[in-house]
């Protein structure tokens, strides 16, 4: 993986913890915040943190938030709303496929989600991943990058681009069949998968973290035999039958299924141009440049 895709990679996870902290607090007065399922419910007329006797209010909280983070905030939503205006007048739109391959990345560095944490953090991603190429297109537009260089960098490069197909899951491993059936059965009445592979596995590697296996592309070596077809036959957030494998009798719960994805010389011209020009530029990966474009007045102009 390029230091480039790296960083833009740590970016959007990065933007997307420091959006979850701020949006959280953006309710209104006297209402909780119930739209998103992974925030916290604010009563914002009670103290939201108590030192013995003295209370920190809501009010307080949001003051310290405006002052540390406000003005950062502020330029934030305006840069977005910038880049959402010039790209749209630009008819500049990110590529489904490339959207699904940097999706892809971001999820294989993510622990174990349940399908509504996945829903909602992609829905994020796809904002932050949107915003990051959108303005990486608006600043270099200008600059010009040969069609050798292009495709000299596709041909040593293009392999970085691509994604391996990959599984994510757990697995309960057992002796034999009978107890295979009984743990199948304790799961079909709503047990914990997890707990499940605690008290049965016998694979002492993984049966303390509940059975995760983790991510694994299908074609590496250490993905036990059997799994991959077995995870063929599954739907994603689901458990399996028993089956017969090398150690045992073993039930897969298959997370996450990310098909191989793999990208065209034309299909990555546009974003291959934008990031040799980044680089070529020197550019620091900035709105502001762009706010020129429009007449822009806000609470922190000098």
């Amino acid at each position: 993986m390029s230091r480039k895709l790296l960083l833009g990679i740590i970016v959007v996870l990065l933007v997307t913890n420091v959006a979850t902290l701020l949006m959280s607090t953006t309710g209104r007065q006297g209402e909780t915040l119930e739209d998103n399922p992974t925030e916290l419910d604010i009563d914002t007329k009670k103290p939201v943190a108590s030192i013995g006797e003295e209370d920190i209010t809501y009010e307080e909280w949001m003051v310290a938030l405006r002052q540390n983070h406000g003005e950062k905030q502020l330029k934030n939503l305006i840069d977005r709303t910038v880049i959402e205006k010039l790209a749209a007048d630009n008819n500049f739109s990110v590529s489904e496929k490339v959207m699904d391959r940097e999706l892809a990345l971001l999820t294989s560095m993510q622990g174990v989600m349940t399908k509504e944490e996945t829903e909602k953090m992609e829905e994020m991603w796809r904002k932050d991943i949107e915003y990051r190429y959108q303005l990486e297109f608006l600043l270099t537009e200008d600059i010009s990058i040969s069609e050798n260089e292009l495709r000299s960098y596709y041909t040593n490069y293009q392999n970085q681009y691509n994604f391996t197909e990959a599984i994510q899951f757990s697995h309960i491993l057992v002796e034999d069949k009978e107890t295979a059936d009984k743990v199948k059965k304790e799961l079909d009445n709503g047990a914990s998968f997890s707990l499940l592979a605690q008290e049965y596995s016998i694979d002492e590697d993984t049966k303390d973290a509940g059975g995760y296996f983790g991510y694994y592309t299908t074609n590496s070596q250490f993905l036990p035999n059997g799994y991959e077809d077995q995870a063929l036959e599954m739907e994603e957030f689901s458990y399996s039958e028993p089956f017969l494998t090398d150690q045992g009798y073993a039930i897969m719960y298959l997370h996450r299924s990310m098909p191989e994805i793999t990208f065209t010389y034309e299909e990555l011209k546009p974003y291959i141009k934008s990031e040799l020009a980044l680089e070529s530029s020197e550019l620091s990966l900035d709105a502001a440049p762009l706010w020129e474009k429009f007449d822009i007045d806000w609470i922190y102009a000098e």
